[in-house]
C-alpha cells in the first residue's frame, strides 16, 4: 500500500544555492509509486502551486517543498530564446506534449490541434516530433496560426461548431483524425473534439476543464473512441524532451511573445485575456 502520509521535510542534498532550475507547476518526491511511473502530479506527498499551478511561482521568492524531487538543475543557459524554452518546460511544452502522448501520436497519424494559445502552439510542436503526417490546427489568430505552421502544423481550420467539424473531415478524407488535442477545456472545444475524431481515435484532454460532465460522450463507445489526459506530469518529460531544446531541434520558448517585471504581471494577464500576447513571461 502506498504511503500517503505526510512527508517530512529532510535536507535538500541535490540542489545548491546559485543553480539554475527548471520548476515544475507541481511539486513531488520523486520516490513515491507515482512518480516512478512518471505521473508526478498524482505524487502522494506533492501538489500544486498555488491555484492548481497557475500562479503559485509569480513572487520574489517561493518555497518549493521536495526540492529534491521537484526540482531540475542543468546548466545556466547562455541567451534568452533558450531560457524561454527552457522555462516552457515547466508548463506549456510538457502540457502539449502531454495532450500529443496520451493522444497516441505517432507517426503516419491524422492529428488535429484545439486551440492555438500556448499550449495548443506546444502541442503542434509535439505532433510533428512524434512523427504526425498531417496536423490541423484549429483556431482564429493570424499571428498564432503563421507560428503553428512554423512550428509544423499542415492545415489551418478557423470556423467553429459544426462548420469546423465539417471542415476537418473534409481535411481528413471524411474520417476525422486518429488524434484530437484539446487544449481549451470549454463544452464547445470538447464538442469539436468529439466531433472531429475518427473510429477508434483518441482525445488527449489537458485543457482545464470549464464544464462538469462532457456532454455528448456516449458515442465515444460506439466508436471506439478513448478520452485520456488531464494536468500533464512535466517533470516526467523533461529529461526526453530537453536534448532537443538545447540543441535548438525545437523552440517552444517562442511563444513567449512578452516580458514584463513582477509589478506588470496584471497587465501581461490583461493582454492575454485581449489575445494581444500568446504568453507573458514574468522577469526580474
Amino acid at each position: 500500500m502506498a504511503d500517503t502520509a505526510p512527508k517530512t521535510q529532510g535536507p535538500v542534498r541535490n540542489i545548491k544555492a546559485g543553480d539554475f532550475v527548471i520548476i515544475p507547476f507541481a511539486s513531488s518526491d520523486g520516490t513515491c509509486d507515482f512518480c516512478h511511473e512518471g505521473l508526478q502530479t498524482a505524487c502522494v506527498h506533492g501538489g500544486f502551486f498555488g491555484n492548481a499551478g497557475l500562479n503559485g511561482a509569480q513572487a520574489e521568492a517561493l518555497r518549493i517543498p521536495l526540492a529534491d524531487g521537484t526540482l531540475y538543475p542543468l546548466a545556466a543557459p547562455q541567451d534568452d530564446a533558450l531560457t524561454a524554452s527552457l522555462l516552457s518546460l515547466s508548463d506549456v511544452m510538457g502540457t502539449g506534449h502531454h495532450a500529443a502522448v496520451t493522444a497516441r501520436v505517432g507517426p503516419g497519424k491524422r492529428v488535429a490541434v484545439v486551440g492555438d494559445g500556448a499550449v495548443g502552439l506546444c502541442g503542434v510542436i509535439a505532433a510533428r516530433r512524434l512523427g504526425a503526417e498531417q496536423i490541423v490546427i484549429m483556431g482564429r489568430y493570424p499571428d498564432r496560426l503563421a507560428l503553428a505552421r512554423e512550428f509544423g502544423a499542415t492545415n489551418v481550420v478557423s470556423e467553429r461548431g459544426e462548420e469546423a467539424i465539417e471542415r476537418v473531415r473534409e481535411l481528413t478524407g471524411g474520417f476525422g483524425v486518429h488524434a484530437v488535442l484539446e487544449c481549451v477545456g470549454s463544452d464547445q472545444s470538447m464538442a469539436t473534439a468529439l466531433g472531429i475524431v475518427r473510429p477508434g481515435g483518441t482525445i488527449g484532454r489537458v485543457g482545464v476543464p470549464h464544464y462538469e460532465v462532457i456532454e455528448g460522450a456516449q458515442p465515444t463507445f460506439y466508436k471506439n473512441v478513448t478520452v485520456s489526459g488531464g494536468p500533464a506530469p512535466v517533470r516526467a518529460y523533461i529529461d526526453e524532451l530537453l536534448p532537443d531544446v538545447v540543441e535548438g531541434r525545437i523552440q517552444p520558448g517562442r511563444v513567449f511573445d512578452r516580458n514584463v517585471g513582477l509589478e506588470k504581471v496584471p497587465d501581461g494577464y490583461r493582454a492575454m485575456d485581449a489575445r494581444e500576447s500568446i504568453k507573458v513571461m514574468v522577469t526580474p
